[in-house]
């Protein structure tokens, strides 16, 4: 094995992970240095078996990379939209971590767009009876909790803005926020009194750095954090930070429409962000948030 730089994590556990895994001897040719996002460390492998993407984080978040293989292979069942299909997810020594196969990525061209907002609105046609999904994972570093509810607005008041308001004040952003987040979570039910939602297999996490290109010019998302829930909720996230072509959302439209009353509730579904980063990034987010909770409390 040729190592073009030594990671901090043990790549010869990794490999025998992989190994496995696939019933069969992993040579590790070659380790190179990737992006791994800004919560996680990753590398690369050249391997006699192919190619591989590992993620890596301490030992005590393994449970965030096994909800991760999950993901990723609850959406890779549908066929609807490529991502890296998982291979294996453990720990090796003081580190987590997470193996993917290697998808050459580029930014996304025009007719990527296209596809991916066709795409998408493919996967959300798969459907459950219930929201939530069968385990907890995450958003971002952030526990992200998914217990079975039948009721969509009870789901996201609990488990997505209450939740987040309380993690918030645990970091001490309280006052305004709270008094403001209090009278929000009361009025949930007033932005669902003409549109019942159905619960939808999301990609959970769909900003414009979680998707791109592959070979071909094939759309590839990854990063999730799945569950079951309004299908809005990702297209929502896609406008939060911007990035993605008008031609995603013709794409999407024209295989599925949006309910007319989608623009008000995308700052419902964005809120959970801004929030998010909130609690991950510091007080940068807080005028934001509140901005979000008074302009929704305006429509009600």
């Amino acid at each position: 094995m040729t190592e073009l730089y030594s990671p901090p994590i043990s790549v010869p556990a990794v490999a025998r992970a992989i190994s496995r895994r696939l019933s069969g001897a992993v040579v590790v040719e070659s380790v190179f240095p990737v992006a791994g996002g800004c919560i996680n460390q990753a590398l690369g492998l050249r391997s006699s078996a192919g190619a591989f993407f590992v993620k890596y984080h301490r030992a005590d978040r393994v449970a965030m990379f096994h909800a991760e293989c999950a993901g990723l292979a609850a959406l890779a069942a549908t066929n609807s939209v490529r991502v890296p299909h998982p291979v294996c997810a453990g720990v090796a020594g003081d580190w987590a971590f997470l193996v993917l196969e290697h998808v050459p990525l580029e930014p996304l061209a025009e007719p990527g767009y296209l596809a991916l907002g066709r795409a998408l609105a493919e996967l959300h046609r798969h459907r459950r009876t219930h929201f939530g999904w069968d385990r907890d994972n995450t958003i971002g570093a952030t526990p992200q909790p998914n217990p079975a509810l039948g009721s969509w607005p009870e789901f996201w008041r609990r488990h997505r803005l209450e939740y987040q308001l309380r993690l918030a004040a645990d970091n001490g952003y309280t006052g305004a926020l709270q008094t403001l987040g209090d009278q929000l979570l009361g009025s949930v039910p007033v932005f669902f009194r003409t549109y019942t939602p159905q619960p939808s297999l999301l990609h959970g996490d769909l900003w414009v750095g979680n998707a791109a290109a592959g070979p071909g010019n094939e759309p590839v998302i990854f990063d999730p954090a799945v569950y079951y829930g309004d299908r809005e909720t990702d297209i929502a996230m896609t406008e939060l930070f911007g990035g993605f072509s008008e031609r995603f959302y013709a794409g999407y439209r024209e295989s599925w429409p949006l309910d007319s009353g989608y623009r008000v509730r995308r700052e419902l579904y964005n809120l959970y962000h801004v929030l998010n980063h909130l609690n991950l990034f510091g007080g940068g987010y807080l005028r934001q948030a509140q901005s979000m909770i008074r302009g929704l409390l305006s429509e009600v």
